[in-house]
């Protein structure tokens, strides 16, 4: 299994995730292909599927779950450490823009997950209390706890850098990630206190 998930981590190391394209792009290319394609059934992962993983990662209400549990609805997704203190509030204050922005309706359908990248701290009460402090009260929010192997894979898959220096602290990319449906990346928000409305509207494309 470790040889595997070296392995697997190889490929995703190859397969990283272009910069972030412009929605018309979007629209022409990956989310038609992803969303149009008829050979694949509803709620498989694809072979670009992130939810392909086999990792086990433990939500801030203490339950157990395979990534595959987010499937079935776009998800906007941001790595990040709860004691982070200044990427990492601006990260989750730019999806919580990106959520106001969206139309009601939409808003409904749109999943967010924060995955940390801590995992000696960031327990389940750890993110339970994270959850409480930013008020990320709505049922559509999901925190994961995940062990330090998995994360790795994670954020491999996701494109996003990270190390822990001296002090607990994390350096890592500033990404925000739109997954489909079937956990493909359509498209990668870079940056902190980005303008939402590129990411607003290839949300708005994939919950047609």
């Amino acid at each position: 299994m470790k040889i595997f998930k070296f392995l697997f981590l190889i490929g995703a190391l190859v397969w990283l995730p272009a910069p972030a394209m412009r929605c018309t792009e979007l629209a022409t290319n990956t989310v038609c292909r992803a969303c149009c394609r008829q050979d694949v059934a509803p709620g498989v992962p694809t072979d670009k599927s992130i939810y392909q993983v086999e990792s086990t990662w433990t939500t801030d209400t203490g339950k157990e779950i395979k990534l595959g549990a987010l499937s079935g609805r776009p998800q906007v997704l941001v790595m990040f450490f709860a004691n982070c203190t200044y990427a990492c509030p601006i990260l989750v204050s730019d999806m919580q823009r990106i959520e106001a922005d969206l139309p009601p309706d939409v808003r409904a359908r749109i999943g967010f997950t924060l995955v940390s990248f801590d995992s000696r701290r960031d327990t389940a009460a750890g993110l339970a209390e994270y959850r409480r402090h930013r008020q990320l009260t709505g049922e559509n929010w999901t925190l994961l706890h995940g062990e330090a192997d998995d994360v790795l894979e994670l954020a491999a898959l996701l494109g996003v850098r990270y190390k822990e220096d001296a002090f607990g602290q994390y350096m890592h990319s500033n990404v925000i990630t739109l997954l489909n449906a079937k956990g493909e990346i359509v498209f990668q928000q870079t940056g902190l206190n980005t303008d939402p409305q590129e990411m607003v509207r290839c949300i708005e494309q994939l919950a047609k």
